[in-house]
């Protein structure tokens, strides 16, 4: 199954374990946040930065200033998902994501069933005030590459 991927668009495939599903054998709501997280930080790694580097020199981070998520269908135990995300806004010192869980559809594989969505919006901040600051030259010149 091929996805065709926007250049402001990242996946990265996530397998439910036992762990992620709650008493009803669906994965736990708050999970799909971490697999947004997640598919967030590989995305930043895929074009070049590590949230670690980014924490020493030049002391930043990203931190969520809002979530809004639509829980659309269960993803169940085994199931392999595709989390991924775009691209939507980049401001001076924020970064606006729309983000996907999806499954491939049992009965015609090569289409996509949605999971959940959210859009998700990130502050750069400076971690010695906890200050929201702009974004770095070097990666806010990839960013708005991407839109």
């Amino acid at each position: 199954m091929k996805h065709e991927q926007k250049p402001n668009a990242f996946t990265f495939p996530v397998r439910i374990y036992y762990e992620d599903t709650d008493a009803g054998g669906v994965v736990y709501y708050a999970n799909y946040l971490k697999f947004f997280e997640r598919c967030r930080t590989e995305w930043l790694r895929a074009i070049g930065h590590e949230q670690g580097d980014l924490l020493r020199d030049p002391g930043i981070a990203f931190v969520v200033r809002s979530v809004n998520v639509d829980y659309l269908k269960p993803a169940r135990l085994d199931d392999a998902l595709v989390i991924g995300l775009e691209v939507e806004k980049v401001g001076r010192a924020q970064i606006v994501f729309r983000q996907h869980a999806r499954r491939a559809n049992p009965t015609a594989p090569e289409q996509w069933e949605e999971l959940a969505t959210a859009v998700v919006q990130i502050v750069c901040v400076n971690l010695a005030q906890m200050k929201s600051t702009p974004i770095p030259a070097v990666l806010r010149g990839k960013l708005e590459m991407l839109q």
